[in-house]
């Protein structure tokens, strides 16, 4: 019998690949060349999605239909509805970078340049190694890297009102939209909200909860708040802002641009939990809180229930 020198590559794996045509740096010239690149190793499928939740939808049918590997080509919003459609299957998701930040894409250590990031999924089809990580869970919907409730969802509610501003400006309208909103909204009678983890409760303007590490990046620079978090601990990290004046913010900023999340978890405004199971957080005075999921507004609530579903997503990077 003769013995194969090389591997088979014959037999091309069926890749879907899910195009957020609105996302940040996708365009389709873009798309077809990738597409046609990862043609070389994959049998390719290509869906641009036409609306929100239409990619959740897609990939439930692709579970269905075998595909072997899911594409989540665009921003974390794109891998967040991906992700809620593979939640429980065999089928593994992983990721082109098309948005402005990419924190998913970059946690999976895939590179964060499009070009780069297309041949690491050519090598991967000679090491295919799915893996199981957890999902982070508020309510009905998941999350892959975090959810937050007050100001981070508000900033980010105003960031997706402008989507032109948010493609042109990137990190630097967050930070202007963040500046603006705490201006308006939270400087002078913010919301109030409460955390209840276990037996404890603390109450706070702002509750960041996180399923994997780091929360964000600004540029290159990651941006860690939670401790002992990530993809495979089986719990989440909470960290609450107790109180956000105008004269306590800004010594906020040097400990969570210093990227060690142990220096601001010992400041005085803030309360974390680490490995945390379960919490909820609920509105402290009668007002809607608003919340976001990996980086994309979902709506204001009056509660909302956090909770973790261990090796939920199979991913394969």
């Amino acid at each position: 019998m003769a013995h194969r020198l090389f591997p088979d590559r014959t037999a091309k794996r069926r890749m879907l690949v899910i195009v957020n045509p609105y996302a940040t740096t996708v365009s389709d010239r873009l798309k077809n060349l990738v597409v046609y690149a990862l043609q070389a190793r994959y049998s390719v499928e290509a869906v641009d999605t036409e609306k929100q939740g239409h990619a959740t939808q897609i990939c439930r049918e692709a579970a269905r239909e075998g595909y072997d590997v899911v594409v989540a080509f665009g921003g974390d919003g794109t891998a967040n509805e991906a992700a809620n459609g593979l939640a429980g299957s065999e089928t593994p998701l992983t990721c082109l970078p098309g948005g402005g930040t990419n924190v998913f894409c970059r946690i999976l250590d895939i590179p964060a340049d499009v070009v780069d990031a297309t041949e690491h999924l050519l090598r991967m089809a000679d090491h295919f190694e799915p893996r199981r990580v957890d999902l982070g869970r508020v309510n009905e919907r998941h999350f892959v890297v975090s959810s937050g409730v007050g100001l981070d969802a508000s900033v980010i509610g105003r960031v997706d009102a402008h989507p032109r501003l948010k493609r042109r400006l990137g990190e630097y309208y967050y930070t202007w939209a963040a500046i603006s909103t705490f201006n308006r909204r939270y400087l002078v009678r913010p919301p109030r909200l409460r955390v209840q983890v276990g037996e404890e409760g603390v109450d706070g303007v702002t509750c960041i909860v996180q399923n994997a590490d780091p929360y964000t990046f600004f540029g290159s620079r990651p941006i860690r708040i939670c401790e002992e978090t990530g993809l495979e601990t089986g719990t989440l990290g909470v960290t609450v802002l107790r109180r956000a004046t105008i004269l306590e913010l800004p010594t906020l900023l040097p400990p969570v641009f210093s990227g060690k999340p142990q220096t601001v978890a010992r400041r005085r405004q803030i309360q974390a939990f680490e490995r945390v199971g379960e919490a909820t957080v609920s509105s402290a005075d009668r007002r809607a809180l608003p919340v976001q999921v990996d980086g994309d507004f979902i709506g204001e609530f009056d509660s909302v229930r956090y909770g973790v579903v261990p090796r939920g997503l199979t991913v394969v990077s």
